[in-house]
């Protein structure tokens, strides 16, 4: 496959409407009237068969506004983000768990703790700010173990380096489990006093020694034993991860599978111990936090909760359907099936972030209407019918987000905006009142208020506090006061009546990855982020760095050797989807059979052509993690092709 140059436009903003008469035809500029009435139209022709796509770098104010525009003018609950793709089985995962699906800790107790944990996560590169708080931690005396297929650059400030094979997280969380209760250090007293399931948990692992891990895992023995002792020894002890974890078609199993050992030692509900997903995006938690998502209102209401739809009715002035709406890998589904016809798109770039995204730009295309409202022309924005220029989320916007450990803070506009880009809110409420909606907020303060109103959990978070503690966690459900920064304190209460609901374990069994590895396609493919890059590559394409290398397919040296290649020479890279042509880089943190590359540079090389559609049933997220491919070596250059 030849890379596909979508020239400078792509990285250009875009400061006026685009709009066109057919997908064949192409786009021209319009004044706001115009693509206004062009939208309302097409959303119109679409009301039962309409979904959004809500966007994680976009304000909570923002994120607030979308799924109200989608529940209550548009009568749905399909509305999602790329929480989907990322963390919502952790969402999933720790809502089965505690009751609420955000991180348990703060940053600030990665400082002061006595062991850190990195699962599944090159923080080092996809999280920098965070990984100076881990530094920090090391530097004040706590040890670190990284479980990672890669030796990655957080691996190298580790005490200990678990190198497991990718898809292999159950068995090994399985053995430290059994590990810690065959050596007596398991917290008998926590377990009795706040978990449920601990039997039945103690049955599931115990097959799962140390020895038969090492055969599933590739990780030694002594390894597993040494984490175990370390973790259910520690006084405080914090567990972190990321995508490596969620990121597979059993990515919430994976998630639990973590908790379990948080249950078994007690780490959790305290100051300094804790579990810690780390969203790769400035509002992962704020968009979720503000109901975008398909079976959660505002503030972690439950959507089939009769009394929390009442609440929201009456603040709304609707009816709000009693059903989960679909999520963003079952809209997808939808647009296959036709039932899905219309897609309202904030901020997203789904046709090149999907999995197997030769599939997802196929079914974009196959829409009666897409609105696409973004900063750039993506690729997504290449499929719509109607384009409208919006604000950034950072610097040219008022409002607030939430970043991992639950923290609201305030962002403010510095800049103006370039052009005729509007904010979110603006477009959002200017569409609602041709709809028949008279929405109309003063400001980012009015929509926030409005929210806190509806969430208890951020009732007491008024703009004045919020500048005043220069952002705080939730739950925050008083103005006078401020709550723990850690969550889940309630476990360790013996009172029973003050205890309330038991931490169940989870009872989940190890799924090897959806797409195996065979002759044909030897080689195990994972992907992830890199510093100098962001994600789909749109908004840090398009300019010189020194830090830029573009995209590569990273190899071992004993794989290059095999297949006789270098550095910088072409190959091609095929899975059972497709293929694409790529530049060798030879990583030495790599082991052999196991292949890394990013999605950051699309438009040079594809990387989610190979990757697969196999989704968790409980979160929709895709096996991102672990796709079989093959390398081939090319005898011509690709370009002459």
């Amino acid at each position: 496959m030849r890379k596909r140059d979508r020239g400078p436009a792509a990285y250009t903003r875009l400061t006026r409407p685009l709009v066109r008469d057919s997908r064949d035809e192409p786009f021209r500029e319009a004044d706001w009237e115009e693509a206004l009435d062009r939208t309302v139209r097409g959303l119109t022709r679409h009301r039962g068969a309409f979904g959004l796509f809500s966007c994680a770098r976009a304000t909570n104010e923002t994120n607030y506004v979308a799924q109200k525009f989608a529940r209550v003018v548009m009568g749905t609950n399909n509305v999602d983000s790329c929480n989907r793709t990322c963390h919502a089985p952790s969402v999933a995962g720790l809502s089965a768990a505690f009751g609420s699906g955000g991180g348990t800790s703060s940053y600030e107790e990665i400082e002061h703790t006595d062991l850190i944990v990195m699962w599944g996560s090159n923080a080092r590169f996809a999280h920098p700010i965070f990984f100076q708080h881990v530094l920090k931690g090391v530097r004040n005396g706590a040890r670190m173990y990284v479980v990672d297929p890669r030796r990655t650059s957080t691996a190298e400030w580790a005490d200990g380096w678990l190198g497991l094979d990718v898809g292999t997280d159950i068995p090994m969380a399985h053995a430290i489990g059994r590990e810690i209760i065959h050596a007596g250090l398991a917290n008998e007293a926590f377990i009795e006093r706040a978990t449920g399931d601990f039997e039945a948990y103690r049955t599931l692992v115990e097959p799962w020694t140390p020895s038969l891990a090492e055969k599933v895992t590739g990780v030694p023995a002594y390894a597993i034993r040494e984490l175990a002792h370390a973790y259910a020894r520690a006084e405080r002890a914090q567990l972190c991860w990321t995508l490596g974890i969620t990121e597979h078609h059993n990515g919430t199993d994976n998630v639990r599978a973590l908790i379990n050992l948080s249950l078994l030692t007690g780490h959790v509900g305290r100051y300094g111990s804790g579990l810690q997903p780390l969203r790769g995006q400035n509002n992962v938690q704020g968009g979720g936090d503000m109901g975008a998502i398909p079976n959660r209102l505002p503030g972690f209401h439950d959507i089939l909760d009769p009394a929390a739809r009442r609440g929201f009715e009456s603040a709304w002035d609707t009816v709000i359907e009693p059903h989960h709406g679909l999520n963003l890998t079952e809209m997808f589904e939808a647009m296959e099936e036709g039932s899905l016809r219309a897609v309202y798109c904030i901020g997203e770039n789904p046709a090149q972030s999907e999995a197997d995204s030769e599939q997802a730009v196929r079914r974009l295309r196959g829409l009666d209407f897409l609105v696409v409202q973004d900063i750039f022309l993506t690729r997504t924005a290449e499929l719509a019918d109607v384009v409208l220029p919006a604000t950034a989320g950072w610097a040219e916007t008022d409002g607030t987000t939430t970043n991992s450990e639950r923290r609201v803070q305030r962002v403010r506009r510095a800049v103006t905006p370039p052009g005729e880009a509007r904010e979110d809110i603006d477009i959002l409420c200017d569409l609602a009142r041709r709809l028949g909606h008279a929405w109309k907020y003063a400001d980012a303060e009015a929509v926030w208020n409005e929210l806190r109103s509806v969430s208890p959990d951020h009732y007491g978070m008024t703009y004045d506090r919020l500048e005043e503690h220069q952002g705080i966690q939730w739950p925050c459900p008083s103005t006078d006061r401020l709550e723990p920064a850690y969550l889940h304190g309630r476990l360790w209460e013996k009172d029973p009546a003050r205890l309330g609901r038991r931490a169940p374990f989870g009872l989940v069994r190890h799924d090897p990855p959806a797409d195996l590895t065979d002759e044909e396609y030897p080689i195990r493919l994972t992907t992830g982020r890199r510093l100098d890059s962001y994600n789909t590559g749109v908004q840090s394409g398009g300019f010189a760095s020194p830090l830029r290398r573009g995209e590569y397919v990273e190899l071992c040296p004993e794989d290059a050797e095999h297949h006789e290649v270098v550095v910088g020479e072409e190959v091609r890279v095929s899975s059972r989807r497709g293929s694409v042509v790529a530049p060798v880089w030879i990583d030495t943190a790599l082991r052999p059979g196991l292949a890394f590359m990013t999605m950051h540079f699309p438009d040079e090389v594809d990387t989610n052509r190979l990757t697969i559609e196999a989704n968790c049933p409980i979160a929709g997220t895709a096996e991102f993690k672990a796709s079989a491919i093959r390398i081939d070596k090319l005898t011509a250059p690709a370009r002459a092709r």
